[in-house]
């Protein structure tokens, strides 16, 4: 009966409705001569992709990785696959961080949510989230490219001030090629309000956008970029060490822009969206 409802509902619901063992259950298939070598092949793989994945990885995401390894999967498929297997994505973690300080340069809300923007460069978004090291927080910048949703620009610090966003803002700059007129949009955090960040985007050209007050979906395309990182690669413990930390989030932030499949990318890395628009 399990074999033949697995499909449907997979073998895990399968077996605790029935009060059978999971291992019993695929012994018996075992015995049966039902167990399919392809079938379990194709599961290796996909908890290969799931474990590099930090245990992030979806149905959709793990069925489009194996689709670029010639597989015929669908999110279907990937997800009986990953029930049979007994996995599951990560579910991202409620976002805590809030700026400290008070308002000083506000600049009106330019953006307007508009984020499907027609090439690089036209529009970055920067915000800053907090990470925990120890018994103290470490502070992440980060600019991103709303076209690919390319992370363009960061910066870590012990310390949250203008000096932490205006140095992910240089490292955008730099990296990008000098962009003259990109509109740079972030929510009214003390360290975008500041004479010092406001003083730094005129040096380089930039126009400036803030988030309605108290209205995070203005800036979601960094919101959903950190709630990813603290979902999907950030330990729930914090991290041990500056060093570590440090280290750790950057190898996310390379993963991120390289490998990681972006819904918004048509499950393309940010990267590789940006190759193909060359």
């Amino acid at each position: 009966m399990i074999d033949e409802l697995d499909e449907q509902y997979g073998v895990n619901n399968c077996c605790r409705a029935f009060g059978v063992n999971r291992s019993s259950f695929y012994a018996w298939l075992q015995r049966q001569g039902k167990v399919n070598p392809a079938r379990e092949k194709l599961k290796a793989l996909l908890v290969k992709h799931h474990r590099a994945s930090r245990a992030s990885a979806g149905a959709r995401t793990l069925a489009k990785q194996l689709q670029e390894n010639g597989h015929r999967v669908g999110r279907y498929l990937a997800r009986s696959l990953m029930r049979e297997a007994g996995i599951a994505s990560r579910q991202r973690r409620r976002h805590k961080y809030k700026s400290p300080g008070v308002e000083a340069l506000v600049a009106p809300h330019v953006l307007k949510r508009k984020f499907d923007v027609t090439a690089m460069n036209q529009v970055w978004c920067g915000d800053v989230t907090y990470i925990k090291v120890g018994k103290r927080w470490l502070y992440f910048a980060a600019v991103l490219d709303l076209y690919a949703r390319r992370i363009v620009g960061w910066s870590l610090s012990m310390i949250s001030d203008a000096t932490l966003t205006c140095e992910a803002l240089r490292m955008a700059v730099e990296l990008r090629g000098w962009p003259k007129d990109v509109l740079f949009h972030s929510d009214q955090g003390c360290q975008y309000t500041s004479h010092k960040f406001r003083n730094e985007l005129l040096k380089n050209g930039l126009r400036q956008s803030m988030s309605r007050k108290g209205e995070c979906w203005d800036n979601s395309p960094m919101e959903r970029f950190f709630g990813s990182l603290k979902s999907e690669w950030v330990p729930e413990s914090g991290y041990g060490s500056e060093h570590e930390a440090r280290a750790d989030v950057q190898h996310y932030v390379s993963r991120y822009n390289t490998v990681r499949p972006h819904s918004y990318n048509d499950y393309r890395s940010p990267v590789t969206r940006e190759r193909l628009a060359a």
